[in-house]
């Protein structure tokens, strides 16, 4: 899983960008994209959805809060606005599901940031 923060202005080849990248750093698959719900209708993040063949998920503030606790990037400007210390990783966490794992912390462009999770089954399933 993939979660994604990112400005209004910031284009569709820049979260893209920043997700092959992430993917790139982990070697691994990419089952969908999450983002804050008050953000999954931006063109720009269903634009990355459907050039990546995932579906896009919306995630409400409360699963993302309720994720905070397994958050290990802290932002105090997205902490003060949305109640976590990064959108990318409390999105990540929050569909990935109970007992999921960070498996890369924020990434940063200029614009977007990005994490990605494991769900629990990937953690504890052997190769």
């Amino acid at each position: 899983m993939a979660g994604i923060g990112f400005r209004h202005a910031t284009s569709a080849d820049e979260i893209l960008a920043l997700v092959h990248q992430a993917l790139a750093t982990r070697g691994v698959p990419l089952g969908c994209l999450a983002t804050p719900v008050d953000r999954a209708g931006e063109p720009a993040i269903g634009a990355v959805a459907a050039t990546l063949g995932v579906p896009l998920i919306g995630v409400s503030a409360e699963a993302m809060i309720a994720v905070d606790g397994q958050i290990v990037t802290r932002s105090s400007r997205i902490a003060a606005t949305r109640g976590v210390g990064s959108v990318a990783e409390a999105a990540a966490l929050a569909v990935a599901g109970v007992g999921a794992a960070l498996l890369l912390p924020r990434i940063a462009s200029l614009g977007a940031t990005c994490a990605l999770a494991l769900a629990p089954e990937s953690v504890t399933q052997a190769p």
